[in-house]
């Protein structure tokens, strides 16, 4: 059995959290660039969002077909089910997450695009439902940064305190 997860899960991974801290830092850092270049950091993250849901789904799918490597030493099964509701809650955040901020900006009734491509829009604005959707979105990407810290710090924990295989798993490079 392998003790690493696959070339493929470990790249689609990395390019996740990388999409991810695009997405975070372009809102994050808007606030401090000059009012011209705020469509700029809107667009980046709007584009680190739409390759987040897609890569999502293709790590969902790839998950499907390749089961998880061992951790050993193994943990004890409730860190296990810890484990798993942590990851399942990642994979639906991130699912969701760019489907509330398409939908934010579908409801705002204006043209749009992404890398060049027009994107679907209400046909009158709907301010309403604009800052409904807006505030979900929000509400779980902030939930998202407890979240992140949670999966990192249990990586971290393991290999550093329980010292198994969990982090050196997802980690680039030769297979053991």
């Amino acid at each position: 059995m392998r003790n690493k997860y696959t070339s493929l899960q470990i790249t689609l991974h990395w390019l996740v959290f990388l999409l991810i801290v695009g997405a975070y830092c372009a809102m994050e850092l808007k606030g401090f660039a000059p009012r011209s270049y705020r469509p700029l950091f809107n667009a980046t993250h709007v584009t680190c969002g739409i390759g987040v849901f897609f890569l999502m789904i293709a790590r969902l799918l790839v998950r499907i077909k390749y089961r998880a490597p061992q951790i050993t030493p193994k943990p004890h099964p409730a860190i296990t089910g810890i484990s798993h509701l942590v990851h399942t809650i990642i994979y639906l955040m991130f699912i969701v997450l760019p489907i509330l901020g398409f939908t934010t900006v579908y409801f705002k009734g204006s043209d749009w695009s992404v890398l060049g491509i027009p994107m679907p829009h209400a046909a009158e604005a709907d301010e309403d439902r604009e800052f409904a959707v807006k505030g979900y979105h929000q509400l779980i990407a902030n939930m998202g940064y407890f979240v992140i810290g949670i999966h990192a710090f249990a990586a971290l924990f393991h290999h550093y305190v329980w010292k198994d295989n969990t982090l050196l798993r997802m980690m680039p490079g030769k297979k053991d």
